[in-house]
């Protein structure tokens, strides 16, 4: 319980409670901590939700599985991020994917009795959470926006711009697996290699296990653009 509190102090959801007030807060019994393995199902697709989940340690990968059994990851939540909040007052409110640990994973699930008096009795922590919802309303746009695009191409052209204006250089480090970047695109990994292929035999890129490096800028934001 200890540990528990100073982790959840740092959240953003629960920064507007002291480590005393959260020491208080938590004494009741509407909420839980769960640690799951590596790889293990926390929610099934059409799960209903009945808990706001706090990921206190590890990583949450979300994903469907389509028609032509191609895995597509959404997002990943981290330590302390928040899970189900859009969900959690929905009259509707089924897990739309499956969730699945990456890697080892502690997850405090707040019951709704919870949640809904913390907002009833906490301004700071009502502002926090409607917050929340509007952050994961922009995180779906921007999938829905990746996802829009109709070749491979222009998603690895969309990813390798963004990291280059976040990593400020041409040479992209890769902080996940080529068969997870696959899968953030929703395809099947051979697919994203023969597009790095094509795109190295252009001279537009090259690349290793762990990096991308951009060849030919111009072009790659001329093709954005097309």
């Amino acid at each position: 319980m200890e540990n528990l509190i100073p982790t959840l102090a740092l959240t953003n959801l629960f920064r507007c409670f002291s480590t005393e007030e959260l020491s208080v807060l938590l004494k009741k019994e509407h909420y839980h901590v769960k640690r799951y393995a590596k790889g293990a199902v926390i929610h099934l697709q059409n799960e209903k939700c009945v808990s706001l989940d706090i990921v206190l340690h590890g990583t949450v990968l979300v994903q469907k599985i389509d028609s032509n059994g191609d895995m597509l990851t959404l997002c990943s939540f981290m330590a302390g991020d928040s899970i189900g909040e859009n969900l959690l007052f929905s009259r509707n409110n089924p897990y739309p994917m499956t969730m699945t640990a990456k890697s080892d994973t502690d997850i405090l699930h707040a019951d709704r009795t919870l949640i809904l008096s913390l907002c009833q009795n906490s301004s700071g922590f009502l502002e926090n959470f409607l917050q929340s919802i509007s952050d994961k309303t922009l995180i779906l746009a921007g999938k829905i926006n990746t996802l829009s695009m109709k070749t491979i191409r222009q998603c690895m052209i969309e990813f390798l711009l963004y990291e280059y204006r976040i990593q400020k250089s041409t040479t992209i480090r890769l902080e996940v697996s080529k068969k997870e970047l696959a899968e953030k695109f929703g395809i099947q990994r051979p697919s994203l290699s023969r597009e790095l292929m094509k795109m190295r035999n252009e001279n537009l890129i090259t690349f290793d296990a762990k990096s991308i490096t951009i060849r030919d800028m111009k072009a790659l934001k001329r093709l954005h653009t097309d």
